[in-house]
């Protein structure tokens, strides 16, 4: 799998306190440049988050762009896109045989010992992080840093994403230590300008 090195994160949450509707966000973050979108809705999936869902889905389509959905492999065979887990959702061998063979399939992982052990599952790309501290989980794991991704990239043997506290002045070190891609979160949203002009400076950045 090749992926962007700007890999945006859609948070429904995070989105709705900056005052966004999650379909509008999405648009700004596609017609700003972005290959691929990941949703991710943390809470209770409903109907209203389906919806919301499947506008994304018909944004990121008509943008010729991949959209990932977070968690849910049923959601992502219904959607027929990419789907992302973390270590607290059903595992990857086990979410293979749902969404099937083409559909590409992301882990998170945290330490030493998750990014060792998804090198056994039917994976496309692995995340690593928090890479920096972050502000966008309640309950963060501890910091990775930038030495540890460039210890354990060599290891990696698929696409690698760097994950937590990625920022625009911070994104050059963990593209520098290895990773293929930067995962943005709180970032996407500047303290002044637009979310479509932010992710316009994410694509400039990366390409």
């Amino acid at each position: 799998m090749i992926l962007p090195k700007f890999y945006p994160i859609l948070d429904t949450q995070l989105t709705q306190r900056h005052g966004l509707d999650p379909v509008t966000a999405a648009a700004d973050i596609l017609e700003g440049g972005a290959r691929i979108l990941q949703f991710r809705h943390k809470a209770f999936f409903s109907r209203q988050a389906f919806e919301w869902l499947d506008e994304i889905a018909k944004l990121a389509n008509g943008a010729g762009a991949v959209l990932v959905i977070n968690d849910r492999a049923d959601l992502a065979k219904i959607f027929r896109a990419a789907l992302h887990l973390g270590q607290d959702d059903v595992p990857p061998f086990a979410a293979r045989p749902l969404v099937g063979p083409r559909t590409a399939i992301g882990l998170s992982t945290h330490n030493e010992a998750q990014f060792m052990a998804a090198a056994a599952e039917p994976v496309d790309y692995i995340a690593l992080g928090p890479i920096f501290g972050t502000a966008t989980k309640e309950n963060p794991d501890p910091t990775v840093g930038i030495k540890e991704l460039r210890r354990l990239y060599p290891f990696a043997k698929r696409p690698l994403v760097a994950i937590g506290g990625i920022t625009l002045s911070n994104a050059d070190e963990a593209i520098g230590a290895g990773a293929d891609s930067v995962a943005v979160i709180g970032d996407l949203f500047p303290e002044s300008g637009s979310l479509r002009t932010r992710v316009e400076e994410w694509v400039r950045l990366l390409g």
